[in-house]
């Protein structure tokens, strides 16, 4: 793979998905509140979005959607709105009176666990672009098919590690202690990191 910067992949590719944003704040709330099984779901739903968008830029259709610029206008949208939901939820937990209880809340069934990854990295317009940035500067035209699938598959692995590492991390029975008293201040945080990557997304101009 003399033509493909492997490294330059992957390490952008490390920085994007270990790096605090509303993909990993989620696997790290639902993690510490829920257990470990729906933040192993919630992780595999981020990693299947994050195939999803691999395997769309490698194979072109980044250049497509920025050629239909209302594609990504409606995914703007989209996961403004997601994430502002987010936002409002996580807000309603923090307002709650009383002491919080751990897992007080239902826990998701694990279906519903993975559509809530799925869905909050498939509304991400940024994550569209990062993908489409990332094979445009890593992998010069030409290249073969069998050295894209070794690309995505790179990718794939990592971000699994990172996003189930995650949740393997926050489920723990330290973090759950941790969550039991600081809960409201997570779900304060929480409420303000999503609507701020709201409106990040909703405010920008995605040229």
């Amino acid at each position: 793979m003399t033509d493909v910067n492997l490294t330059l992949i992957l390490g952008a590719a490390f920085l994007g998905a270990a790096s605090p944003g509303p993909a990993t704040l989620t696997i790290a709330g639902t993690a510490m509140q829920h257990g470990r099984k729906p933040g192993l779901a919630l992780a595999a739903g981020v990693c299947s979005g994050s195939l999803i968008w691999s395997v769309s830029a490698a194979f072109g259709l980044g250049a497509v959607m920025l050629a239909n610029a209302w594609f990504i206008e409606a995914v703007r949208y989209i996961g403004a709105g997601y994430l502002m939901y987010l936002a409002v939820r996580s807000a309603r937990s923090a307002l709650c009176p009383g002491t919080p209880v751990l897992r007080a809340a239902p826990t998701p069934a694990l279906r519903v666990a993975y559509a809530k990854g799925l869905a909050l990295h498939l509304t991400n317009p940024k994550a569209a672009l990062f993908f489409g940035s990332l094979y445009a500067i890593g992998i010069p035209p030409g290249t073969q098919p069998s050295e894209l699938l070794t690309v995505m598959g790179a990718i794939a692995v990592q971000s699994a590690l990172i996003f189930h590492g995650y949740a393997l991390l926050f489920s723990s029975p330290a973090a759950a202690r941790i969550y039991l008293r600081l809960s409201r201040g997570f779900e304060a945080a929480f409420a303000a990191a999503f609507a701020t990557a709201s409106w990040q997304i909703f405010a920008a101009r995605l040229n």
